[in-house]
């Protein structure tokens, strides 16, 4: 369900909002809605002080407290480069690209830090396949990801190291565990993280040892100490790529990396750290372990976790048959309308991929490009307090763009009313529309190139204005059912034509 913040009697009432979507006003702060709404020279500092982030540590909504004031240090896991990345990574992609996009709007200057991993089992293995080197198979793919990521609309982070650049970083942390017996070398060379010397295991999942341990078969020449324990470095094998080591040559395990590369880049504690559902155990569970130990230092202070991806109710595999990549849905969708799509679900929620949400997308947000279509871009500086307000108010309940969503048809629903006779108005009111969306990373194109385009089966532009022409004659000459026929045509082929006072404008579905 999507909801609308408001308030009786102020702004927006309980019922259906002018989007049509149901309103929830549950969970939002009103105080905020009108603090934000209110004239006020502080009020970008008053939605700060206002955000509260969902902690997957503490299982609660926090007000968010960056440790620097106007400054947020944020690390998210990104992409073992050695595919093509897929709704999942998409997911994550778009998720954090709003929350970095978000803490800017409110201020902060933000550390976003984004990590590729280029040396791991999958990769080794997929090389081989291809009969091709590991250097090249990861520059093609992370050059594929960025491609992927960028027509997704999704901003650059920071920096986005790669786990083979930081080996001596590595290194150091690892030495750090064992000088401090958290970590131990086995008979098989590989070294090992000891979860029975961190007391705090398992505190971000929730899960214990003695039950983890219950489910575990460790095979006979296991050479770990306990089931649990995770190796941080791979001993080098014939053919695979070695590092030089004081424990002798080999690789960095996968959870290593992380740690490694975030207290590098943010510090031994920083604010959030993210990813998808799926990491946090064990991989964010041992991070947190590795950190903690190495370091002393409390690790993170706030955990995000978006949910997962479904396509058709159904868990995303290649087993099922209903695994997709970013690309091929990009051939049916345009990447805006799938950014869309992922926005329509809140972060922590499964998002379902079937085809009637991505068409429920793409009329979405033609619906809003069409509100904008034919006003002059305005600055937003006054009118639309109250949207403005609402807006601001989902956003600060732990990014629920759903929400944000709604009150954005709300503000396009009153530009078409105050199109005819206030068209200043509506003007200024498009700005705001402008401003909101571009928080969300939409509706930053052209509205009239967004709804025209987007079609490699359909006419092309000239030919719907031929047939435009054709039904403005035949209208000319009387001839409706030429008229009704060319529109019916014309709508077969994903055009949709509008007649209004100033006469016929289209769009494609």
């Amino acid at each position: 369900m999507i909801a609308v913040a408001g308030a009786p009697g102020k702004f927006a009432r309980p019922g259906r909002s002018a989007s049509g979507f149901v309103a929830d006003l549950s969970g939002v702060s009103w105080d905020l809605v009108c603090s934000i709404s209110c004239p006020n020279p502080d009020s970008s500092s008053q939605t700060r002080d206002m955000l509260n982030i969902y902690n997957t540590l503490t299982r609660r909504k926090e007000p968010f407290k960056s440790m620097e004031t106007g400054r947020v240090r944020m690390y998210v896991c990104g992409m073992t480069v050695y595919d093509y990345c897929h709704l999942g990574h998409a997911r994550v992609l778009v998720v954090f690209d709003i929350v970095y996009r978000y803490l800017q709007a409110l201020g902060y200057e933000v550390t976003y830090i984004r990590n590729i991993t280029d040396i791991d089992d999958k990769i080794i293995r997929r090389a081989a396949e291809n009969g091709e080197g590991i250097d090249a198979l990861t520059e093609r793919f992370i050059q594929a990801m960025h491609e992927d990521a960028e027509a997704l609309g999704v901003l650059r982070p920071t920096a986005e190291p790669r786990a083979t650049e930081h080996v001596h970083e590595i290194l150091h942390m690892i030495q750090r565990l064992m000088e401090r017996g958290y970590a131990y070398q086995a008979d098989n060379r590989d070294v090992y993280y000891s979860v029975t010397r961190f007391e705090d295991y398992g505190k971000l999942s929730g899960k214990r040892l003695e039950d983890l341990r219950a489910g575990e078969r460790v095979a006979m020449d296991e050479a770990k100490r306990d089931p649990m324990d995770f190796v941080l470095w791979k001993a080098a094998k014939p053919g695979e790529p070695a590092w030089d080591a004081p424990w002798g040559a080999g690789r960095p395990g996968w959870h290593i990396e992380c740690s490694a590369m975030s207290t590098h880049f943010l510090g031994n504690h920083f604010d959030i750290h993210g990813g998808g559902q799926d990491l946090q155990f064990p991989h964010h569970e041992n991070e947190i372990a590795q950190s903690e130990a190495a370091t002393c230092e409390h690790f993170v202070n706030y955990w995000m976790h978006n949910g997962f991806v479904r396509v058709d109710e159904e868990k995303m595999s290649k087993s099922l048959g209903n695994f997709f990549t970013v690309r091929q849905v990009l051939e049916h969708y345009r990447a805006e309308v799938v950014r869309y799509f992922i926005l329509g679900s809140h972060y922590r929620s499964p998002l379902n991929y079937n085809d009637e949400a991505l068409e429920s997308a793409r009329n979405g947000l033609s619906r809003l490009y069409t509100a904008l279509r034919g006003l002059p871009a305005q600055a937003a500086e006054d009118g639309g307090a109250q949207y403005r307000a609402r807006f601001h108010a989902a956003m600060a309940d732990d990014f629920n763009t759903p929400v944000a969503l709604a009150v954005l048809f709300d503000l396009a629903h009153e530009i078409n009313r105050l199109r005819e006779g206030q068209a200043d108005e509506a003007a200024r009111l498009a700005g705001l529309l402008k401003e909101l969306g571009a928080m969300l990373g939409i509706l930053e194109s052209d509205p009239e190139a967004f709804l025209k385009g987007g079609s490699a089966d359909g006419p092309d532009e000239a030919q719907v204005e031929d047939r435009i022409q054709a039904r403005l004659e035949a209208r000319k000459r009387k001839d409706f059912t030429e008229a009704d026929r060319i529109r019916d045509e014309l709508k077969a082929q994903g055009v949709i034509l509008e007649d209004g006072p100033g006469g016929t404008t289209w769009r494609r579905e």
